[in-house]
């Protein structure tokens, strides 16, 4: 099996979870902290050098103060946890608005904790139009998300299949694995079937 050196990870479908158990939309999110580290351990077994979480985009903080304030505090308690862990960790994301966590601030620079070894990104009031510094239209001379590499693979919980702005340029070539169940119902069993798909996969690079 090859293992892609760059995962990333767009943990959808908290809502509609929790809508289908009778929960509030805001109740889906802290239920997607548990999955989040499972995967981290499995993919820091795997050798996977390197991992992306999309936390929620500053679009995400236009929905109801109750989903926003769910949503953001399951990011700060996810990255608290990374903590803890054996990671280079960084948080990416506009801390210039009043909905980035404050306690986030100390993560937007890369840190080591434990033992270091994997790569964590974790995206947090992210938009591609603050990292490629956008302006009326005109890129800006630098990229906010310079320090994070090319994505071999992206894996999407919640049966859509877009990008929804994720790191547009480090994704350019990444083969992108879709799974239909929501994040909250993660299994290792995602995980095998996304590498065992990617390893079937012709990678040239437009070779």
């Amino acid at each position: 099996m090859r293992i892609p050196k760059h995962i990333g990870i767009i943990p959808d479908g908290n809502r509609r979870w929790a809508r289908e158990h009778g929960l509030a939309k805001e109740d889906g999110y802290g239920h997607g902290i548990s999955p989040g580290m499972e995967l981290y351990h499995i993919c820091r077994n795997l050798g996977v050098q390197e991992l992306t979480f999309y936390g929620f985009t500053a679009d995400n903080a236009k929905r109801p103060a109750s989903q926003r304030l769910s949503f953001s505090r399951a990011c700060v308690k996810a990255v608290e946890t990374l903590s803890g862990e054996d990671a280079r960790l960084l948080v990416l994301g506009n801390t210039n608005s009043s909905v980035f966590p404050p306690e986030l601030l100390p993560y937007t620079v890369r840190r080591t904790f434990g033992n270091g070894g994997i790569k964590i990104n974790f995206l947090v009031n992210y938009s591609f139009e603050w990292d490629l510094n956008v302006r009326q239209g005109t890129l800006g001379p630098f990229m906010n998300s310079a320090d994070v590499s090319r994505i071999d693979l992206i894996i999407r919980w919640g049966g859509r299949r877009r990008l929804s702005g994720f790191l547009p340029v480090q994704s350019v070539y990444a083969d992108m694995y879709v799974i239909d169940d929501y994040w909250p119902d993660f299994t290792p069993t995602h995980v095998e079937s996304a590498l065992a798909w990617y390893s079937g996969q012709d990678i040239t690079l437009g070779g």
